[in-house]
């Protein structure tokens, strides 16, 4: 479900609020800090811009986003959704169609801050390298959030949920297509590369908790999750069946509560 290539418009919005719930808004405050309007942000991986809805009314105005993103459809809901910023004044929306792991310094050019959200644990330590170096030429701060950091927290507990939690991390760290994912190491190695550059990090918890006001979002994170886990160790196939059947009754009964642990980042200039 965290497949930058997979993700769909409905999973987005579904997950809205709860990234919303989650990210850190001290990292957004310190952020805050370091522009002044007018101020252009770019948004790499943007989706259906719920990054720049959120952290829009932190930011003083006017604000222009550049939204980053390979699917156009997406873009397209984000356009018809525009974020606030501190004044409720309409941010102003450009659109860029591009993979964000060909990012290049020219595509930042402008750039007041940068953002991501969910999207270092779908790169590779060469893409992670190339996105830090393309901000620190920039010389624009950056908020990275909602990043995946391997760990997850069920109650209540079941025997299966370490088994699944380390095939699902496995299949983050997979080889696609050449590939070599970064997956729970994404944070990582960003705070690494930010730092050999002479920039100033800070990380702070953005955790999913989820409970009976979430159903359909744990719902689908957990089917996800699972299916990830199978697809990466084929014979987890029965108990993961079996696994879903009881969390589905938990799930509908009420009882079970969901924390799905990210990391923030905010990488600033010395």
């Amino acid at each position: 479900m965290t497949d930058v290539i997979l993700v769909s418009a409905d999973w987005l919005t579904l997950r809205e609020d709860a990234d919303a719930r989650s990210r850190s808004r001290r990292l957004a405050r310190a952020a805050a800090r370091h522009v002044r309007g007018p101020i252009v942000v770019h948004d790499l991986g943007s989706g259906t811009g719920s990054m720049m809805r959120w952290l829009a009314p932190f930011l003083p105005g006017p604000q222009t986003w550049v939204l980053h993103d390979w699917n156009r459809d997406l873009l397209t809901v984000a356009v018809n959704d525009p974020g606030r910023d501190a004044a409720s004044r309409p941010v102003s929306i450009v659109t860029s169609v591009e993979h964000v792991e060909h990012l290049r310094p020219e595509h930042l050019a402008g750039a007041s801050l940068v953002t991501a959200s969910a999207l270092l644990d779908v790169l590779t330590r060469d893409e992670v390298e190339s996105l830090v170096a393309a901000c620190v030429e920039t010389g624009a701060p950056t908020l990275l959030s909602l990043s995946v950091i391997g760990r997850i927290g069920i109650e209540p507990a079941d025997p299966g949920d370490r088994v699944f939690e380390a095939a699902f991390n496995d299949h983050q760290r997979r080889t696609e297509d050449g590939r070599a994912l970064l997956g729970p190491g994404g944070v990582a190695a960003a705070v690494e590369a930010f730092r050999r550059a002479g920039w100033v990090t800070r990380v702070a918890g953005s955790a999913w908790r989820l409970g009976a006001a979430d159903v359909g979002l744990v719902a689908e994170w957990l089917e996800g999750w699972v299916s990830a886990a199978v697809e990466q160790r084929p014979a987890l196939l029965e108990w993961g069946e079996e696994y879903l059947v009881t969390r589905r009754r938990q799930l509908a009964a009420g009882v079970l509560r969901v924390n799905v642990h990210h990391a923030d980042l905010l990488a600033c200039p010395p």
